[in-house]
């Protein structure tokens, strides 16, 4: 069962500079509510290539996850898809300009969980999306604030 969660939200924000700040991964615990740690594989800053490990908390597990940058096109899109972790995940960001001073930013998951993950599949897609708003919440109010 393929797990595909797209979650939205708009930001009082240019684009630059939400686009920015997501892109780097060393943030990502600030705004990602179940992320603990982030350790760059490769040296920064992000481009098509680099490697970034994740340690997380979801569902009552820890995981342990590395993503790699497939696709970056500065200020519009990222993506990154897991090279090492407990099943396959793509992530995608993708930033849209509304007017001068707010960004639309769009938050994919989609991947194909397996072993246990492939048994709370459906319960973990709601999970991932309940996950997503309050991340992209806690985004909107750190962004906001500067």
């Amino acid at each position: 069962m393929t797990v595909d969660v797209v979650s939205t939200i708009t930001i009082a924000r240019p684009v630059e500079a939400v686009a920015s700040y997501t892109t780097d991964p060393s943030n990502a615990p600030e705004w990602y509510v179940n992320i603990d740690t982030v350790e760059w594989v490769t040296s920064p800053p992000a481009q098509v290539g680099s490697k970034v490990a994740f340690v997380a908390r979801f569902l009552g597990r820890r995981l342990a996850y590395t993503y790699e940058f497939i696709e970056l096109e500065p200020g519009t899109r990222l993506v990154m898809r897991t090279a090492d972790g407990p099943f396959p995940m793509e992530t995608t960001y993708m930033w849209t300009a509304e007017g001068s001073d707010a960004t639309r930013m769009t938050l994919c998951n989609r991947g194909e969980p397996t072993g246990f993950s492939k048994v709370t599949g459906p319960f973990m897609a709601t999970a991932m999306r309940r996950a997503n708003r309050k991340d992209l919440a806690r985004l909107q109010s750190i962004l906001e604030a500067t």
